[in-house]
């Protein structure tokens, strides 16, 4: 039963089984919902921390007195911080920051099980990796075309190109852009590698990047999550639990 876990199942087993087909391996599966808690969690704590200080600069070094880069319209959670607003919110940085960095760890070690786990068994280069032709202007625009019908269903068996695109953007750029401006804005990470903070453009130019970066996160996931409710939200979720998807002969 290796391929449960490492793989997905032969696509040589017989078609006249009703018997839905493998969707997910329990691996893909597991790694998919950690993420999800840990995402959540950062999210939530990512908020907390930005109300102690809505403004961001660029550069090495931003405080109170200097010109902000730009302002999140929020009241801050310190008084000491000018957001125009005439009240304070309630601090929650401390119990925030620590659980912040806790779901942090998590993602990245889990981030780095699926890494392993998709360039060793091909999960990769067999269900992302975009073909040539899946790339033609052509093929591109008969997906859009096919998601604008928002009553259509997407194909349990194989990602689009877009998805593949976009899931291949979120784990090779995204994921490591925000641990990457999420470690520069720690002083260790600064005085342990200097170069990695100056190259971001310094602490501060970090902590607005990761916010841009985290931003683009969440555009993602509430992309995902509406797509997954178009496709068939019952349907697609018990694909991600159990990983079996719906067989040829169920209905949709």
């Amino acid at each position: 039963m290796a391929d449960s876990v490492w793989g997905p199942a032969s696509a040589a087993s017989s078609p006249s089984s009703n018997s839905p087909s493998l969707r997910h391996p329990a691996l893909v599966r597991i790694t998919h919902w950690l993420i999800t808690v840990s995402f959540l969690a950062l999210l939530l704590t990512g908020i907390e921390i930005l109300i102690s200080h809505p403004r961001f600069y660029w550069g090495e070094t931003g405080n109170d007195l200097s010109r902000p880069l730009f302002v999140i319209p929020i009241p801050a959670s310190r008084d000491l911080v000018p957001t125009g607003y005439g009240y304070t919110l309630p601090d929650q940085n401390g119990w925030s920051r620590y659980l912040h960095f806790e779901a942090a760890w998590l993602a990245v070690l889990t981030g780095l099980l699926y890494l392993t786990y998709g360039l060793v068994s091909g999960h990769f280069r067999r269900n992302l990796a975009p073909s040539r032709g899946d790339l033609s202007p052509g093929g591109i625009w008969n997906v859009i075309r096919g998601h604008l019908r928002l009553g259509s269903r997407a194909d349990d068996g194989v990602y689009n190109v877009l998805q593949r695109l976009v899931y291949l953007c979120v784990i090779f750029i995204l994921f490591p852009l925000v641990i990457w401006t999420g470690l520069a804005m720690s002083l260790a990470f600064d005085s342990a590698f200097p170069a990695a903070v100056a190259l971001l453009g310094g602490q501060q130019s970090a902590r607005t990047l990761h916010l841009l970066v985290s931003a683009a996160l969440v555009m993602f996931l509430f992309v995902h999550i509406v797509m997954v409710c178009i496709s068939g939200f019952r349907g697609r979720l018990r694909a991600m639990i159990t990983g079996r998807g719906r067989s040829e002969t169920e209905g949709a």
